[in-house]
């Protein structure tokens, strides 16, 4: 948790590298935890909290307002004292909860080290550990373990062939929601009737037939306009079971709308499948960059929703990119593709890989015009 995430990881597809990211998990019936938000100043930041069924609920962030303090997370059955000096209690819906800060690091050296102070004292721990005081943690001096090598793929987190063995431990640590009962009975029952080899066929094939799909963006959210698509209950998913599925397959961890606004495409805006053998011009008119309080970014992805490694260490462009040009009439043409683009625009090229590849427009803090679909993403255009 010091600077960008690297570039070869596969622990979850469509990280950006906009933000410093930090990951953790916390067994609330164990033991309630303390969030420990530090002052960081003008810089943007936000924290998601995930129940089980990765829906936010903490509301921690710059956009709303969040004070430096301790914030305690809670299970749903939790009924003890709460310590004194703690600024807000936060109760999840399961004991099972995701943490993840996100704090804006511009890509200078000067930020790079700008950021650490802050950074160092951004932490989670359990409840017994609190005192009141701020802690610091020298997130550098943590010993690092890389994953072997896996592919071009993420990591497999689910087993088809397990996943009904594990269902009844899912049904009793994750409360149905109000209306669920009825689901939550009728999966016990298939479960105490059918024949575990049948289940297991029916998953593979279900992975292989309905799952897999949902990897393709036109799968994630409504059209946004000019080939891109975006969810508008990206981690407030509810009953929307569908949307769920398919940003667990494609993008895990997402924040709310109203933090994050998330539009994608693999296409252009004529619908032909993004090239890494071609060019694009993606052309944000002028004053038509993503409206946010926070910041934006444009981010290449290669068909597996991983980033292309290429020379630059190139992999989004957008507020962080202090070089970037407008063209005189104040438009903003970012170029995707093999090859840089005419002389004075390669600070403005994101090197696309040799296979098909995707684009995806983060805004983190969106204006109402990015949430209600007012804004229009922009044109993407093969050139020459």
């Amino acid at each position: 948790m010091t600077d960008y995430v690297a570039a070869n990881q596969r622990f979850v597809t469509c990280s950006n590298q906009d933000v410093v990211y930090g990951l953790g998990f916390a067994a609330l019936d164990v033991e309630p935890v303390v969030v420990q938000v530090p002052d960081f100043g003008d810089r943007f930041w936000v924290t998601a909290v995930w129940d089980a069924r990765t829906d936010s609920f903490a509301n921690l962030g710059a956009q709303y307002g969040t004070a430096p303090g301790f914030y305690l997370i809670v299970g749903p059955d939790w009924d003890g004292e709460e310590p004194a000096g703690i600024t807000r209690v936060i109760r999840s819906s399961t004991d099972l909860v995701a943490y993840c800060p996100r704090v804006f690091l511009n890509d200078t050296a000067e930020d790079r080290a700008a950021i650490q102070p802050v950074l160092n004292q951004t932490m989670i721990y359990p409840l017994s550990h609190y005192d009141g005081t701020v802690k610091t943690k020298d997130w550098s001096s943590v010993p690092s373990f890389p994953a072997p090598p896996i592919g071009d793929d993420e990591i497999r987190w689910v087993d088809p062939e397990k996943v009904f063995a594990q269902l009844p431990t899912i049904l009793e640590t994750v409360p149905p929601l109000p209306g669920e009962e009825g689901l939550y009975e009728t999966f016990r029952t298939m479960l105490r009737v059918a024949e575990p080899a049948t289940l297991n066929a029916i998953a593979v094939s279900a992975e292989q037939e309905l799952i897999a799909p949902l990897f393709h963006w036109r799968f994630n959210g409504p059209p946004a306009g000019n080939g891109w698509y975006s969810p508008t209950n990206s981690a407030q998913f509810g009953f929307d079971y569908a949307t769920r599925a398919a940003v667990a397959r494609s993008s895990m961890f997402q924040n709310t709308p109203s933090e994050s606004k998330y539009v994608f495409t693999e296409t252009d805006s004529d619908g032909v499948d993004l090239d890494g053998t071609q060019s694009y011009a993606i052309t944000f008119a002028p004053g038509q960059t993503p409206p946010v309080e926070g910041f934006w970014s444009v981010t290449l992805y290669n068909s597996h929703h991983f980033y292309n490694a290429n020379p630059l260490e190139r992999y989004s462009l957008g507020t962080k990119n202090q070089t970037l040009v407008y063209e005189d009439d104040g438009s903003l043409v970012l170029y995707a593709g093999p090859e840089a683009p005419v002389a004075g625009r390669e600070s403005n090229w994101l090197p696309a890989s040799a296979d098909n590849f995707t684009l995806l427009i983060r805004g983190y803090w969106p204006e109402r015009t990015m949430l209600d679909t007012t804004w229009t993403p922009p044109t993407v255009t093969r050139i020459n």
